[in-house]
């Protein structure tokens, strides 16, 4: 099935504004949702202003969005081609037949003209604009931040090249857009007799100091980080982004947290996370999503020796020890200084 058969519209007229912009603090603002998108089957894109149409924070390339749902979950989605002084905000979220509660929820209730709050963008996968070349690979709904990449790299005329894999036709979002880019080349596994999209050969076939960037499910940037290894590239020209956990949650416990602001110091049982143990403490601390993936919770380490099990940070990130994600990381030190 074509693509232009599965786009529809629902839209509905801006509700009456108060004249505020409704923000609760620097990090967060009140958004209303505008319109919903069919792009692909089970994936949406949503679109959300401010309530009284003003211009919105700027994002870049590969930023996602938080979005506090009514329902009590926080979740992250990226942004659709983020453009400078835009009145707007879209995400695209496929409905997971796995869900936890977001994306259902989402899909199922979340209409046209209903509010909620959402963190503003934020940037764990950024995009180098300057690089010499850039292959860009997606997966499924992955290929939400990676279109925003390719996007603004056509916008700056610098050369890219996009491979995009998924179940099938039916599957792809944006599917007719690209179809007519000479620099897109598509994977369809029901096209391919089960084969999958041959990552190992394409990144060992990349340009000597291009830039690779991938998103997709779990198994993709396992081959594709793997594949970066085997070809001998430097490691900070391969990028990545997990939409699902990467490593379980350090909940070995046995050591103990200081807080160097607070004047705290707790000792983390097994079974518990730091954040856990220090939100059960009154100590507030930004979070989100608790899966090491959306950076909310990055606190900077001042002593010790953190035990990294987020998806976020570099390889000399993590040598260097200055920040950690106490949602999923844990310590490999007895004690740890945190700047809280």
């Amino acid at each position: 099935m074509q693509s232009r058969k599965l786009i529809r519209f629902f839209k509905k007229g801006r509700p009456v504004s108060s004249g505020s912009n409704q923000q609760t603090d620097a990090n967060r603002i009140q958004l209303v949702l505008t319109e919903i998108r069919l792009a692909a089957r089970d994936t949406n894109l949503y679109t959300f202003e401010r309530p009284d149409g003003a211009e919105l924070p700027t994002a870049d390339a590969g930023a996602h969005l938080g979005l506090h749902l009514p329902n009590g979950l926080e979740r992250q989605y990226s942004l659709v081609a983020p453009q400078p002084g835009a009145s707007y905000y879209t995400v695209g979220i496929k409905k997971d037949v796995g869900s936890r509660g977001g994306s259902k929820w989402i899909h199922d209730h979340l209409k046209v003209g209903m509010t909620l709050m959402a963190d503003l963008p934020r940037n764990n996968f950024p995009l180098k604009e300057d690089a010499a070349h850039t292959m860009l690979f997606a997966g499924g709904i992955g290929i939400t931040p990676i279109y925003s990449m390719f996007k603004r790299l056509e916008d700056l005329g610098r050369p890219v090249e996009l491979y995009y894999s998924a179940r099938s036709r039916t599957d792809a979002a944006f599917l007719r857009e690209l179809s007519s880019k000479s620099n897109v080349r598509f994977h369809f596994d029901e096209e391919a007799n089960g084969k999958f999209l041959d990552i190992s050969g394409l990144v060992a076939a990349s340009p000597k100091g291009a830039h690779l960037y991938c998103c997709g499910p779990a198994p993709m940037l396992t081959a594709f980080e793997a594949a970066g290894v085997a070809s001998g590239r430097a490691p900070d020209e391969i990028h990545v982004e997990y939409f699902t956990q990467k490593y379980e949650t350090a909940t070995e416990g046995g050591y103990v947290v200081h807080l160097a602001r607070s004047k705290k110091e707790f000792s983390i049982p097994a079974g518990k996370s730091i954040l856990q143990v220090l939100r059960e403490a009154g100590i507030d601390v930004a979070h989100s999503c608790e899966e090491g993936i959306c950076g909310a919770c990055e606190t900077k380490v001042i002593s010790g020796i953190p035990d990294h099990r987020d998806a976020i940070l570099t390889e000399s990130e993590r040598a260097a020890n200055k920040t950690m994600m106490v949602c999923c990381s844990g310590a490999k030190s007895p004690d740890l200084t945190l700047d809280l």
